[in-house]
């Protein structure tokens, strides 16, 4: 049975105003890392902040497990820019009255920064001060880490790295991640769960397995007669990848490039088709149809 983490309920947050947030649930489970999706003023940093206790909801719970470690990076790195990476985290480890001196050198190993020696924060490039930021949040060694835009100014190389980081801490301590981000194709091949936020509001949530399954393409046939239309694709056309819906549609996961020749073959042997064509989306135009479409490209 799945732990669940972390609970948040009808949570809503205004100011003055403006409703930021807007009856917002989610819940989280251990060892499962949470896409949180959303255009610029979506809410889901507002969300975030909520969550670790950065601002208070008007309304609405937050619970956790107890006992429950929260390591968090939200909008941008908590740094002092005057200190070195090094010094950031010793600085950090002993607010938090972490005894373990060792933890520096390993956190800064794991983030990719080992070789920033003396160099002083405000020196950093974008991407080394997003790397240290997630140092810092990983210092009390988190069951659950919430990070905003993680891979903002990494170059490519540097966001593979985080992502199989984010892969590695999910898996190896089963930490549960809750990550925002722009980079809707990173996501996907980073989080095993979504949330989709827009307007404050959650206009969607689903497992990766559900996203694959709204963007993946298809030969959708609608026929009169869906155990012949199956039959023939069997037997006649060798499909095998196909998935009977519930409204009797059949999805074909194949053949994508025989249009012409499974629609004649299905009329030949007397398939009355009433919809014949290609369906599936990206992630970024299925993101765009949930909001509204593409005035908010």
């Amino acid at each position: 049975m799945n732990t669940t983490i972390l609970k948040a309920e009808n949570i809503t947050k205004c100011y003055k105003q403006q409703t930021v947030l807007d009856n917002v649930s989610i819940t989280c489970e251990k060892g499962k890392i949470y896409g949180l999706i959303g255009v610029n003023g979506a809410g889901k940093s507002t969300l975030m902040k909520c969550i670790v206790g950065l601002t208070f909801p008007t309304a609405g719970v937050i619970t956790f497990e107890p006992n429950t470690r929260v390591g968090c990076m939200i909008e941008a790195p908590a740094i002092d820019l005057s200190l070195s990476a090094k010094d950031n985290l010793k600085a950090q480890r002993l607010l938090l009255g972490i005894p373990n001196a060792n933890v520096e050198s390993e956190l800064l190993e794991t983030v990719g920064l080992t070789n920033a020696g003396t160099k002083k924060a405000k020196d950093f490039s974008l991407g080394m001060k997003q790397r240290l930021g997630i140092a810092l949040a990983l210092l009390p060694n988190p069951e659950l880490l919430i990070l905003d835009e993680p891979i903002n100014g990494l170059d490519p190389i540097g966001v593979v790295e985080i992502r199989r980081l984010l892969k590695k801490l999910c898996t190896e301590r089963e930490m549960t991640i809750i990550v925002s981000s722009h980079n809707l194709p990173e996501l996907y091949q980073t989080a095993t769960d979504y949330f989709i936020i827009h307007q404050g509001r959650l206009v969607k949530k689903l497992t990766l397995e559900q996203l694959d399954e709204a963007c993946k393409q298809a030969i959708v046939i609608r026929s009169t007669n869906t155990v012949l239309t199956v039959n023939v694709l069997e037997q006649q056309l060798d499909v095998t990848n196909f998935k009977v819906m519930p409204d009797e549609s059949v999805k074909v996961y194949e053949g994508l490039d025989r249009l012409a020749e499974i629609s004649t073959k299905l009329v030949e042997n007397g398939v009355g088709l009433t919809f014949y064509g290609i369906q599936g989306d990206t992630l970024e135009n299925y993101f765009l149809s949930l909001i509204g479409g593409g005035q908010h490209v």
